[in-house]
């Protein structure tokens, strides 16, 4: 029989070590290298490939909770970005033949390519007990036979998500067009490009990922992505008739340039944050950043929209959030976590702005919040109208 790495013999064992002392010992797959990392869980049942390439994951090792991972593979067109950016992936037990129409290659030879170390073999549901009690911990995964206490000191003394500016590992180095849209594999639907005339969307990368991209060029706008650095005079120089500021990881509060951007921005052209662009425009009002306990990450987070009490179940990736007794009046809460009450969106009263902290593009995740995407295409072709 088959091991994770694909090859029948005897497995490669490692060892997951937290600053906490815990320490769980398993066996590799993927890249056979030590790694080190915020440890953080994710309890989607599906959508490895797009948790694995989203930007947001920097700096940070994931944790499934589901206990088989790798089933279907991996394949060219479910990339959130060009690489897998998580530092290391923690699961039960990982599939070493894939079964599905798409897939092109394993997941253990996908984080092998990528140089992503992997650990496989070790109680996911114990170590999730942890984390949720005492929070996301810096871990280290070390292959071979390191000694537990060695990798324990290296935890401890590794830096902290709150310490990196990680953005600036992640945004892209010069402005690029994005010209592809959302399409569905199975059900097609027919589509024609955006005209001369076309609504004009600049996204300030921040570790974009690329259904976001694509949910916008399907609503016939054509899309600018610029770096994280783009000042705000940088921004407006494009004529844009929206400007988005996309998720990301690490700490907004290490961002001032960005929150700049924003706030240079606010009042001149519509403006929507998703996520870390959330945070950073609750910071753009004056509102307090903190760090939740273990974050939220899956696809199964209940958000109520307040105006209408409408219940829609999200996709998440997140371990910041914006204080609401810290906001001015100015900032009108619009949605709130179901689980812990935290704000999931915000709406400015008196300028075109909103932002939402879940993932309207859900990839992977539920569908039922792309009506934002109507919503702020909708704000721009109002906003040029009155501009016109």
């Amino acid at each position: 029989m088959k091991n994770a790495s694909g090859h029948s013999g005897t497995r490669v064992p490692a060892v997951l070590a937290l600053e906490d002392g815990s320490v769980f010992h398993g066996f590799s797959f993927g890249a056979r290298r030590d790694t080190q990392g915020e440890t953080v869980f994710n309890t989607s049942m599906a959508g490895y490939q797009e948790i694995l390439t989203d930007p947001s994951y920097k700096g940070q090792m994931v944790v499934m909770t589901v206990s088989h991972v790798g089933n279907y593979g991996i394949n060219p067109e479910d990339g959130e970005s060009a690489r897998p950016y998580v530092e290391g992936f923690i699961v039960r037990e990982a599939c070493p033949e894939p079964s599905n129409w798409r897939s092109r290659q394993s997941l253990h030879s996908y984080l092998a390519g990528a140089g992503v170390t992997g650990i496989e073999g070790i109680d996911t549901r114990a170590l999730v007990i942890i984390l949720r009690t005492k929070g996301a911990l810096r871990g280290v995964i070390g292959t071979g036979r390191p000694s537990p206490s060695s990798l324990v000191r290296r935890a401890k003394a590794s830096p902290r998500i709150e310490d990196r500016d990680l953005v600036s590992e992640v945004s892209c180095r010069k402005p690029y067009e994005w010209t592809e849209p959302f399409r569905d594999p199975v059900n097609p639907d027919p589509w024609s490009p955006p005209g001369p005339d076309a609504l004009r969307a600049v996204v300030v990368d921040c570790g974009v990922k690329r259904n976001i991209l694509r949910m916008l060029v399907t609503l016939k706008c054509r899309v600018t992505v610029v770096p994280a650095l783009t000042s705000s005079a940088e921004i407006l120089a494009l004529r844009p008739d929206g400007v988005v500021f996309s998720p990301g990881p690490g700490d907004p509060r290490r961002l001032p340039h960005v929150v700049g951007a924003m706030s240079g921005c606010l009042g001149r052209v519509p403006v929507l944050g998703i996520c870390l662009g959330h945070q950073i425009f609750g910071a753009s009002l004056g509102g307090r950043i903190f760090k939740l306990r273990f974050g939220h990450h899956g696809g199964n987070h209940p958000v109520m929209h307040l105006p209408s009490g409408r219940v829609v179940i999200s996709s998440q990736n997140h371990n910041f959030a914006v204080d609401p007794k810290s906001l001015p009046r100015v900032a009108e809460v619009t949605h709130l976590n179901l689980n812990d009450r935290t704000v999931e969106g915000l709406r400015h009263r008196r300028v075109p702005a909103f932002s939402i902290q879940y993932h309207p593009e859900a990839a992977p995740g539920p569908h039922d919040s792309r009506y934002i995407f109507r919503d702020f295409v909708a704000m721009m072709a109002e906003h040029r109208k009155g501009v016109r």
